[in-house]
Order: structure tokens, then C-alpha cells, then sequence
């Protein structure tokens, strides 16, 4: 049982370098930074929506809109951060 929760958390952590990924990369595109009609750039930035879309749209249906500002990736990080905490603090010594 201490496997999957380890693999879980492995799976969160990953999860939340490719959510900082994307917001760094949504960055530097808007600031006209990375050329996008390169082909590999643009797979990334394809790849990166379509991971990281599903669990950010539901978010921004929820919190207002901050005139340009996006905060979605980071009330995202936190519930992964918060899910981590609870694994590790509330799951694992009550399974232990």
C-alpha cells in the first residue's frame, strides 16, 4: 500500500512541474519570446495545453476574471499541494 501512495505522490509532484511548465511557457509566449511557428516549440506549447487543459478548465469556470490575469495554475498547485499534505499526514499513518 505504501507503494501506490508513494506512486500517487510521484504522479502529483510530476503533475505540478508540468502545470509550472505550462504557465512559464504561456509567458513566453505572450511576451512574443519563443517563435511558435516552429514546429517542435509549437508541439510543446500543444502538448502542454492539451495536459494540463482538462484539469484547469473547471477552475476558471469557478474563480473571476482578474482582468488578464490567469490564477488557475496556481489555486491548481495548491489543491495538489493540499492532497500531498493529506496522503502523507491523514492516508499513510492511518493505513500504517
Amino acid at each position: 500500500m505504501l507503494a501506490l501512495l508513494e506512486t500517487i505522490n510521484l504522479a502529483l509532484t510530476l503533475y505540478s512541474y508540468v502545470i509550472i511548465a505550462s504557465a512559464i511557457f504561456s509567458w513566453l509566449y505572450a511576451f512574443n519570446v519563443i517563435n511558435t511557428s516552429n514546429h517542435f516549440v509549437a508541439s510543446i506549447g500543444e502538448f502542454l495545453y492539451r495536459v494540463t487543459e482538462p484539469a484547469l478548465r473547471p477552475i476558471r469556470r469557478f474563480i473571476p476574471d482578474l482582468g488578464g490575469i490567469d490564477i488557475s495554475p496556481i489555486i491548481l498547485l495548491l489543491i495538489i499541494f493540499f492532497l500531498q499534505r493529506f496522503l502523507a499526514t491523514t492516508i499513510a499513518p492511518a493505513l500504517f
